[in-house]
């Protein structure tokens, strides 16, 4: 590496990947702040634990629809724009969550959060291919990924003493988290317009050298992709490889949002309260959160990807599948935290695929695929978590269910490594 790209880079990275991280770890909180209302939500409204799982995975349903128009949308109109926009709406949303009263409106509410949110992530990654070539990839999103774990470490220990508020101003303590974490959102969206820089050739923080420099290796890589996949954004959208690496993805969320939706009541059954709760639901996510910096990096250092992502999918069918069996919450926690690692650890690695041979507007709506089928795992974990819960009345089939669920995933991994497409940012076979 040169001066030149080792100063571009640094820039780049520096300026732009730590206010998307604080970005992403609001709109996390924003979405799984309601497995921490959860327990006295179902209590104070009637729920059920399948009337639950099913509203709180709704919102996927609306993202599956919503996420290619949204990442069109961003090519047209620019990050800068369209990302404040998506902020705007998802924190009033988010809010307005303190105010259902019953199944019905809890449906609806989360069926308008996905709608409002959809886009948000996949336009950050196809901001980042704007930005980041190849080799860079897949540790930069992990560090902005990062942002999930921190978001739970961060706001878990938050909620609980949120939900503390119970009674305050007549509101009960799950309202409350609903209203003091939507207020980031709408804040942040004013700090896109103002911050954000929608490509290199904006940049009046790099000098003409730098910006030279950057954007002539991002057009060489284009170049070399659409010389071997140059597709419209509906054949792109559409393409047999975009669909597996969507069920890819689904396979990982199925796992990570069916436990996470639950964790805390899973904590709470063994009779613990909810600060103590909030704080033992963060060490899952502090070993996943390790594991997505470390592993993305070897994955980066090593140039293979195919392995980095079939390993931490054999963590997780090891962590679910023991955990389904123990009875004490030392040992479950300590099984969880094993394949938490497998489900953090997976998804930077993954996302540097689809954008080894994506571009353009076929990108934004490649990447978008992929984000939509993959995040309809977050309607199905949840949903089948919450029947089986239901239905038996122990957490031990619906984990059981997700470890199933990551060994479908890491076979599928597995032959997609046989397709000649899904290459190094070298040109090698992962």
């Amino acid at each position: 590496m040169n001066a030149l790209e080792s100063r571009t880079m640094r820039k780049v990275t520096w300026r732009l990947v730590p206010f998307l991280m604080a970005c992403y770890f609001i709109a996390y909180l924003d979405r799984v702040n309601v497995a921490f209302a959860g327990p006295s939500m179902m209590e104070d409204l009637g729920l059920t634990a399948a009337a639950f799982g099913g509203a709180a995975g709704i919102f996927f349903i609306a993202y599956f629809f919503f996420e290619v128009p949204s990442n069109l949308a961003l090519n047209k109109f620019g990050a800068r724009v369209w990302i404040s926009r998506i902020m705007v709406t998802w924190g009033v949303i988010s809010g307005a969550q303190a105010f259902v009263t019953g199944e019905v409106s809890f449906y609806v509410i989360r069926l308008l959060l996905g709608i409002a949110e959809a886009g948000f992530f996949p336009g950050i990654i196809f901001y980042m291919t704007l930005w980041f070539p190849a080799a860079y990839r897949a540790r930069i999103i992990g560090l902005f990924m990062f942002a999930i774990p921190v978001s739970t470490v961060i706001g878990s220990p938050i909620s609980g003493f949120i939900l503390d508020l119970h009674g305050a101003l007549g509101l009960q303590g799950w309202q409350w988290i609903f209203l003091i974490e939507a207020l980031p959102a709408i804040i942040m969206a004013v700090g896109v317009l103002v911050y954000l820089t929608n490509r290199p050739a904006e940049a009046d923080w790099l000098t003409d050298e730098e910006k030279t420099w950057l954007q002539g290796r991002l057009d060489d890589e284009r170049k070399t992709r659409e010389a071997h996949f140059k597709k419209d954004w509906f054949r792109s959208a559409f393409n047999m490889r975009v669909m597996a690496l969507g069920l890819v993805y689904m396979a990982t969320n199925i796992p990570q949002y069916g436990l996470s939706f639950f964790l805390p009541q899973i904590i709470k059954e063994f009779g613990v309260s909810d600060i103590k709760a909030g704080f033992i639901a963060t060490l899952p996510y502090l070993a996943g959160g390790l594991g997505m910096i470390i592993w993305s990096r070897n994955s980066d250092r090593t140039g293979e990807r195919v392995w980095h992502c079939i390993i931490p999918f054999i963590a997780m069918i090891i962590g679910l599948g023991a955990a389904a069996l123990a009875d004490s919450l030392l040992l479950k926690m300590a099984l969880l935290c094993v394949a938490a690692w497998g489900f953090f650890s997976v998804l930077p690695v993954f996302w540097s695929l689809p954008t080894s041979f994506l571009s353009g507007a076929g990108a934004a709506a490649g990447i978008a695929a992929v984000n939509s089928i993959g995040n309809l795992g977050g309607y199905i974990g949840p949903q089948i978590f919450g029947l089986l819960k239901t239905t038996t009345q122990t957490d031990s089939a619906g984990l059981a269910f997700l470890a199933a669920v990551a060994a479908a995933g890491g076979l599928l991994v597995w032959l997609l490594g046989h397709n000649p497409d899904l290459e190094n940012p070298d040109g090698r076979r992962g």
